[in-house]
């Protein structure tokens, strides 16, 4: 069984950027629904990136302009480039998978807060 590799976080000092990636082949097969939640301290689980199969792309209405996600070509890597960084996007980031996702249907990145978590996470600490 492929594991989900998580990368990319990391430091960055406030208007910053950070590039995360994950591969998970595994469950980019097919039809899906993946990208990002984060989960800060004291705070709820927070959808802010999706993208489907077929290449829509969704990101939080607060983060757009700043955040993009995409996937390579062989459909098995997503990535989640973040731009101007602030201390408010200090999190734990965690790439995600809507299971229940049928090709077609809405891929939004609200549904990402209620993704399952694919691995580890990777921490994003932004300084002022």
């Amino acid at each position: 069984q492929e594991r989900v590799v998580e990368s990319g976080g990391g430091s960055a000092q406030a208007g910053g950027s950070l590039r995360l990636s994950c591969r998970a082949s595994e469950y980019t097969k097919g039809s899906y629904c993946m990208g990002w939640f984060r989960l800060a301290p004291g705070k709820e689980r927070e959808g802010i990136a999706a993208i489907s199969n077929d290449g829509r792309a969704d990101i939080k209405n607060s983060l757009k302009g700043r955040f993009t996600i995409t996937q390579n070509s062989a459909k098995d890597s997503l990535y989640l480039q973040m731009n101007n960084l602030n201390p408010e996007d200090t999190a734990m980031y965690h790439c995600a998978a809507d299971l229940g996702y049928t090709s077609g249907t809405w891929c939004t990145a609200g549904q990402l807060s209620r993704g399952y978590q694919l691995g580890q996470g990777t921490q994003v600490t932004v300084s002022s």
